[in-house]
This record gives structure tokens, C-alpha cells and sequence, in this order.
């Protein structure tokens, strides 16, 4: 209910529908996974900047954790907006690619070498980089109603 705040109506006062409504029915099964890879992904933030507030020095954890939850923020309203099939998504996807790529570029680079620096990379060849590509697409392609 509180992401109802990051997301109102659309401008004709409804929560819009998908593309299957449309007419376009691979369209709208695309935009529906899409929004929930990326609200499955914010939400999977949440835990994960419980464990980092907990397990980092103060001074790291403010940093990591404003991040991480900056990250999950943008990953939410992008999803949900395209659930709704909101045009509206382009601008948290475009916050959200930007967030992940600097994660992942700080990750690799403060890592200290050996095993942090192997979970490092794995993390962001394996999530943080694609999940940013995603959000990236969405951002540039245009939206489905003008």
C-alpha cells in the first residue's frame, strides 16, 4: 500500500492495464514478468540492508545501506509501474541501471583480493550488471501509450 505514494494514477485517473489489454498480448506477459523480476528484486533488498546495518562498522553501514536502499526504492517503483503498465516506469529503471552499475563498480573495487573479491565479481556478473541492462532497456525504449 505505502508504494501507492511512489506510484498514483495515471493521467486518465485509473492504474492503466497491461498491453494484453490492448491488443498486445506478448507485449503485456513481457512487461508483467519484467515488473515482477524488478519488485522481486527490490524486495529482495529489504532483508539484505537489515544484515548489512547489522554486520557492517556504523560508518559503512551508512553508506551501503543508504545505497542498497536507494537501489530497492527505484527497483519497486519501476516494477510496479510496469505491472500497471505506466509509462512512468523509465525514470526509477534509469535511477535504478545507474545505482547497480556504481554498486557493482565499487564492490569490485573495495574488495579486499581472494574470496571477498571472487563474491564481488560473481555478485555483479551474476545480478547487479544484469538487472542494471534491464533497467537500462526499459528506460530507453519508449513507453507503450504517449
Amino acid at each position: 500500500m505505502a508504494l501507492i505514494a511512489f506510484n498514483p494514477p495515471v493521467s486518465n485517473g485509473g492504474y492503466g492495464t497491461t498491453g494484453a489489454a490492448h491488443g498486445n498480448v506478448s507485449r503485456g506477459r513481457a512487461r508483467r514478468r519484467q515488473g515482477r523480476i524488478l519488485a522481486g528484486a527490490g524486495l529482495a533488498l529489504l532483508p539484505w540492508l537489515g544484515y548489512l546495518a547489522g554486520t557492517l562498522p556504523p560508518a559503512e553501514a551508512a553508506a551501503w545501506v543508504t545505497l542498497d536502499a536507494l537501489e530497492a526504492v527505484c527497483l519497486l517503483a519501476a516494477g510496479t509501474r510496469l505491472l500497471r503498465a505506466d509509462p512512468r516506469h523509465r525514470a526509477p529503471a534509469a535511477a535504478a541501471a545507474v545505482l547497480l552499475v556504481a554498486d557493482a563498480c565499487i564492490d569490485v573495487a573495495t574488495a579486499a583480493p581472494g574470496a571477498e573479491l571472487a563474491t564481488a565479481i560473481a555478485m555483479a556478473v551474476g545480478a547487479e550488471l544484469p538487472l542494471a541492462a534491464l533497467c537500462g532497456v526499459l528506460a530507453a525504449r519508449a513507453g507503450a501509450r504517449s
